[in-house]
């Protein structure tokens, strides 16, 4: 009889970490997207509406990704919804879950109940790619925009692919900068401190993370030095978006971690809509680049960026690891379906 097993997110915190091999798992994944011939759709996205409300703002969403990569024996789906009203009334505004299901049979072989957690660990592990490649050796001082979980992981993730000596962190609530810059500093034993502008912050940095919903750009091309490596990661609809136009053109290279999906709600969107990018632009994918098929950085006074929407490969490859680490451990609730 098939079964199933049931994993709570209480579990999965306990077995799944970002670390160093997590950062692998979704390296890989990469690399796959660009040498295999992997099914990726486009992802799902359903809006909900409020009942009299205004027509033109859902009140809540709902994001499915998902993807297969040929050979493996089983693939993800990842269900997302995202209902920012929700702390009004002492609920978290992100959730969700991700199913995995048989390659060969379709059959379901687990439920991972992760409240959004295993997507936190890969879209920072991510960063963590991202920088490992693209940022310059020698890269010490790490600027951070934003100061919610992405900002807290994402500064733990760069620490884990360069060695860092300090850590600069903005947002525009004072308070919590500085509580942001306090678990930082807690969480990777570097020295990490507030500015007061965005400008300050990544004025002297060699890496900068924006990890914000801004619907503005907060970082133009006049803040940006020779050397600096961007990661831009919290543009993944339409509306949202952190960094100017003209930084993206100014750039020596640009990577996507999708080219089409960026194009369509990333920070290339905003680019290409302003016609400071011309449809036919070089754009490199960061699993051509993790593959050796593209080149990264080719200078070391380049202006690097990677624009992150968030893919499907990377919810099946954190999905598997998490059911594998499940299985090895003996830990969820296996049960007949």
């Amino acid at each position: 009889m098939p079964s199933c097993r049931l994993i709570t997110r209480k579990t999965l915190t306990g077995i799944v970490s970002l670390c160093p091999t997590a950062i692998d798992v979704i390296e890989s994944a990469f690399s796959a997207l660009a040498t295999r011939a992997v099914a990726m759709p486009p992802i799902l996205r359903l809006d909900i509406m409020a009942d009299g409300g205004d027509a033109a703002v859902p009140w809540g969403e709902v994001d499915v990704k998902t993807a297969h990569i040929p050979g493996l024996d089983s693939f993800a789906l990842k269900v997302s919804p995202g209902f920012f009203n929700n702390p009004a009334i002492g609920l978290p505004s992100l959730n969700g879950l991700m199913i995995v299901l048989s390659a060969q049979t379709g059959l379901l072989e687990a439920i991972l109940l992760d409240n959004g957690y295993l997507t936190d660990i890969r879209t920072a592990a991510a960063g963590g790619v991202a920088a490992r490649h693209l940022a310059r050796s020698d890269a010490r001082r790490l600027a951070i925009v934003g100061t919610g979980c992405q900002a807290r992981l994402q500064a733990q993730a760069v620490s884990m692919v360069r060695t860092l000596e300090h850590i600069t962190v903005w947002g525009r609530n004072s308070d919590a900068a500085a509580v942001c810059a306090s678990d930082i500093a807690a969480a990777t034993g570097i020295p990490t401190t507030v500015s007061g502008s965005v400008a300050a912050t990544v004025a002297r940095a060699d890496i900068v993370v924006t990890t914000t919903p801004a619907r503005e750009p907060v970082v133009t091309a006049g803040m940006i030095g020779p050397g600096t490596h961007v990661t831009a990661m919290g543009s993944d609809a339409e509306e949202k978006n952190e960094i100017a136009p003209d930084l993206l053109a100014a750039a020596e290279t640009l990577v996507c971690d999708r080219r089409e999906q960026c194009a369509r709600l990333g920070e290339l969107h905003h680019a290409l809509a302003a016609d400071v990018l011309a449809a036919d632009h070089p754009v490199a994918e960061l699993g051509d680049i993790v593959a050796g098929k593209a080149p990264g950085r080719r200078a070391p006074g380049d202006v690097t960026i990677c624009d992150l929407t968030g893919t499907g490969i990377q919810d099946t490859a954190i999905a598997r690891y998490a059911l594998e680490r499940a299985i090895e451990s003996g830990l969820g609730m296996v049960i007949d379906i």
